[in-house]
């Protein structure tokens, strides 16, 4: 059975993904599925860099502003609903073009791997979730770095979901989730795609994220955060949290961990200056950067473009459009 294209465009925040990939789609006839853990919510548009209606110049656009920021959005979620999108997309005569910096998603729908939970192991889980609440999330994190140092080097401690899935596999399995994704990368892919990773020497990206999150403020980032905790969607200011807790709002929701969003915390609380926790969005972020490009590191089949060999974004575009032709994915004709 031939195996169905897929394109994938990914690369660390702030490499410039948003706009190769309107002219890529424009180009062969693609839709769009967002890769990105939290453009998918909505009311969150600033702090993630969310592409703008005007931006998407016509192309349609699958996981992009869907879940509201209470909901919970997963690997699990992810792939189900990306697969459901590229069925809708190939029936069209379309293609699928994959585009965002969660390398985690992309990996699991690549090679079609089942992060589903293991039911029935919730008590280990409840045990780590309140080591977490009782010593902290570092302490957690520690511990992940004595079981599976590699794979503590490409999550954050904050992602606390992620630490504990690790400890739990390992406690399960008494191996390395490290080592069982890197089994899993070595799995033959069910469709035929071209990988591309677009990436700035570190020098510019961190300018250029510095920059982003400069634009972010001038752009009212402030003031969507703030709304959002006038929502109750984060812990919010400290006489706030009795009505939260009400709700049953906290700090740990998936949305709220996202860059951006969870560095205000405690500015709002009155525990760190404007100033301080800009600095922090932006050094956080450039970290984050960081760990994606080791996550596409440890990636197969990969094609790296380093936005600098490439004076103008057509010549770039055309490099993509040529190797994607040479792999037999499509022939680039324009729709």
């Amino acid at each position: 059975e031939q195996k169905k294209p897929l394109i994938i465009l990914t690369g660390p925040t702030a490499a410039g993904k948003t706009k190769l990939s309107i002219g890529l789609a424009k180009s062969i006839g693609g839709e769009i599925i967002s890769a990105d853990s939290m453009q998918v919510y909505k009311k969150m548009d600033i702090g993630t860099a969310k592409i703008r209606p005007e931006e998407m110049d016509g192309v349609p656009h699958y996981l992009v502003d869907e879940f509201d920021p209470s909901e919970e959005f997963n690997v699990v979620v992810f792939v189900e609903r990306a697969k459901a999108a590229m069925e809708k997309i190939y029936a069209a005569g379309h293609i699928p073009i994959i585009v965002g910096g969660t390398g985690f998603y992309i990996q699991a729908l690549l090679y079609d791997i089942d992060f589903s939970e293991h039911e029935g192991k919730e008590s280990y889980r409840k045990e780590l979730e309140q080591l977490a609440k009782e010593k902290g999330k570092e302490y957690l994190y520690e511990i992940l770095k004595e079981v599976d140092p590699e794979y503590a080097q490409i999550v954050h401690f904050n992602n606390v979901k992620r630490v504990i899935r690790a400890l739990e596999y390992h406690k399960e399995t008494g191996h390395k989730l490290s080592e069982h994704n890197k089994e899993q990368r070595q799995k033959d892919s069910p469709y035929n795609f071209a990988y591309f990773v677009l990436y700035h020497d570190r020098e510019v990206l961190y300018d250029r994220i510095n920059r982003r999150v400069d634009l972010m403020m001038e752009d009212g980032l402030l003031e969507e955060v703030k709304g959002l905790i006038e929502e109750g969607y984060t812990k919010g200011l400290v006489d706030e949290v009795a009505r939260l807790q009400q709700m049953g709002c906290h700090a740990d929701m998936v949305s709220m961990q996202g860059l951006g969003y969870k560095e205000f915390f405690d500015y709002f609380d009155g525990e760190m200056s404007l100033e301080e926790t800009v600095d922090k969005v932006k050094r956080d972020t450039r970290r984050f950067a960081k760990r994606q490009l080791t996550w596409f590191r440890r990636e197969k089949e990969v094609v790296w473009l380093n936005k600098k060999e490439y004076e103008q974004e057509k010549n770039l575009l055309d490099s993509v459009l040529n190797i994607i032709k040479e792999k037999g994915i499509c022939n680039g004709t324009k729709r």
